[in-house]
Formats: structure tokens, sequence, C-alpha cells
């Protein structure tokens, strides 16, 4: 599991850039089968002005037009925070074999409330992964990284109706 936290903590630079750019603060990085950081990416969805600018989402698109279905299956997506469904199905496209995420989703939820910036689905990343046809490996929450992610979000969100 350490070299999980290693990319893990990778990925939460990736979402503390983006929360100095002004966007949601998660990240994520693609790490091939040798260990290799491919890819990094942090949400984008405030600078390109859209909503499905999640960084999972970006890095497999990124990663869908850059290597092979059979590359991207010995890769691993880490991830800061579980993905939601829609990341979790761009994952799903893309072939990428792995996932690795940091924060479960009712954990994200705790921390976001009902902050209109992210609504999170109260469906994990497994139910997405179980009704495809791929055996995509799912790890997480990795309990050693989460309060250094935590950390991150603090102050960020609003918590509307709380």
């Amino acid at each position: 599991m350490a070299h999980y936290e290693e990319y893990l903590r990778l990925a939460n630079a990736m979402a503390k850039k983006a929360r100095q750019s002004g966007n949601t603060p998660f990240g994520a990085v693609l790490v091939d089968a040798g260990g290799v950081v491919l890819m990094e990416q942090g949400n984008e969805e405030g600078d390109l002005g859209d909503a499905t600018a999640h960084a999972e989402m970006r890095l497999a698109s990124r990663a869908s037009r850059a290597f092979s279905k059979e590359k991207l299956w010995g890769c691993t997506l880490y991830t800061t925070c579980e993905p939601c469904p829609m990341c979790t199905g761009g994952i799903y496209w893309a072939n990428i074999g792995r996932i690795v995420y940091g924060v479960s989703e009712e954990r994200l939820l705790e921390l976001t409330g009902s902050d209109d910036k992210n609504p999170t689905f109260s469906m994990g990343a497994a139910a997405v992964i179980k009704a495809g046809q791929k055996p995509i490996e799912l790890i997480g929450p990795v309990a050693n990284v989460e309060a250094e992610i935590v950390e991150v979000h603090a102050g960020f969100w609003n918590k509307v109706g709380e």
C-alpha cells in the first residue's frame, strides 16, 4: 500500500493546484504498469466553463487519445476521491484497468454537504463497474492519506442547507 500513498499524494498535489486556480479540489494521476507517471490532472470545470471537467474524466479522455487500450488496461488511475458515476464511466470507456482512491464517496458527501458545486451522488464507483463488462480493479479508500486529502477540502465547501 505504500506505493499507493505516493501516487495518491501526487494526485492530492494536483487537487491543491486545482483549488489554487479556483476549481474544485480534486486531482488524479495515471501510472503505467512499471510505475511511471504518464499524466497528471486537476479539476478544470471553472477554467473551462465545463461542469464535466472533473480530474478523472479529463485524464481518462486525454489518456484514451494518447495511449492504446491495451496499454491503458495495465495502468492505474489514482484519484483523491472515489470517482463519480460519470468519471467511472469515462475510466471504463478509456479501458483503464485499475482505480485507486483516497477518500470514499460517503466521506466526500460529509465534506461537501449539499453545496451546489458538488452535488455528490450516493452511488460509488463499484456500482458502475459492476454494471459493466470489464473486471476493473477498485481499491480504496486508502486510510493513510485520508487526512491529507480532507485538508485540501477544508473551508472550501459551503454545505448549503445544513
